[in-house]
């Protein structure tokens, strides 16, 4: 029995070999683990400063930008302007603005507080020049014809024009400019939210946000109204009337200028609605009007209304 029992006795011996073979594997673990984060930590740190390096660089560099081209506040530089105003007065385009008719509007364009809100009436040649010269601020663009709007549109994506639908016919003045003074206290009142106004002369089918926004400088150079059926610009000057005297904030005056100024009736319905004690100066092409808000219980358009009386009862076309 005791024979047996030795005879099934097995001895296990660990070969020496083994134990150092699995310490091996661990310190390989370890260095390689300990490599790593070397590794990761030298590549944060280097990231970390590198960063910070080239966000200096940028600043300065924007700031030497700014500093050289004069575009610091969004302001365009004064060459850039003559440049553009100079070339835009050379078109061969017969219906073009002259450099003395471009040079008012834009020198009210640079001293506006930045951003400006400026509201065109016509798709006119000059359209981009009014774009860059209101560098950063707001352009809107309205036009009576809906496939120049949304061609210009497309060929420009930065222009934001609208169409609208004119109503008001040259033949017809008389009668409308009798209407709006019957209606002065009620629908064709000097500040209302057009958007809700049954006034003939209003604009009430603009976009929404043409409404709420208080314009700084407006622009009447349409629509035309050479002939018995065209629209003419008595609705577009008694809307830019209406929206100047209704601002809720922003600057308590706006400029508004009406081109062809000389031609006709562009200039009563501008003595009428804009008032001849606002016209700031004129050309025989250009008017400037500086209009102010008025209180919402105001319903006089001119503080000496005689003076629009006489010049109103001379219509001619």
């Amino acid at each position: 029995m005791k024979n047996n029992n030795n005879s099934n006795t097995k001895l296990i011996l660990l070969h020496p070999y083994i134990q150092k073979q699995g310490s091996s594997n661990r310190l390989w673990l370890l260095a390689f683990v300990s490599f790593f984060t070397l590794a990761f930590l030298l590549t944060l740190i280097y990231t970390r400063d590198s960063t910070a390096a080239t966000t200096a660089v940028v600043s300065a560099t924007a700031t030497a930008i700014g500093t050289t081209s004069g575009f610091n506040n969004g302001a365009l530089p004064t060459t850039v302007i003559n440049t553009l105003l100079h070339y835009a007065s050379k078109s061969n385009d017969s219906f073009h603005m002259s450099y003395a008719e471009l040079k008012p509007i834009s020198d009210v364009l640079r001293k506006c507080s930045s951003p400006c809100n400026l509201l065109v009436f016509g798709l006119t040649h000059e359209y981009l020049l009014w774009k860059a010269l209101n560098h950063n601020g707001r352009t809107v663009f309205i036009d009576e014809n809906r496939y120049y709007a949304a061609y210009v549109e497309e060929l420009h994506p930065e222009i934001d024009a609208y169409d609208v639908h004119y109503t008001t016919k040259m033949s017809e003045v008389k009668e409308l400019m009798a209407t709006a003074k019957e209606q002065i206290r009620n629908e064709c009142r000097p500040v209302q939210n057009l958007l809700f106004s049954e006034c003939k002369l209003g604009l009430n089918d603009l976009p929404n946000h043409v409404y709420e926004v208080d314009w700084d400088v407006i622009l009447v150079d349409g629509p035309r109204g050479d002939w018995p059926d065209a629209p003419g610009r008595i609705s577009p000057i008694f809307t830019a009337g209406v929206l100047a005297r209704s601002k809720k904030g922003g600057n308590a005056k706006t400029h508004v200028f009406v081109h062809d100024f000389r031609r006709g009736l562009e200039r009563v319905f501008g003595d009428e609605f804009l008032c001849r004690e606002n016209l700031v100066e004129s050309t025989e092409l250009l008017g400037h009007y500086v209009v102010e808000k008025m209180d919402e219980n105001s319903f006089l358009y001119c503080r000496n209304q005689t003076s629009t009386t006489s010049s109103s009862s001379s219509y001619s076309s």
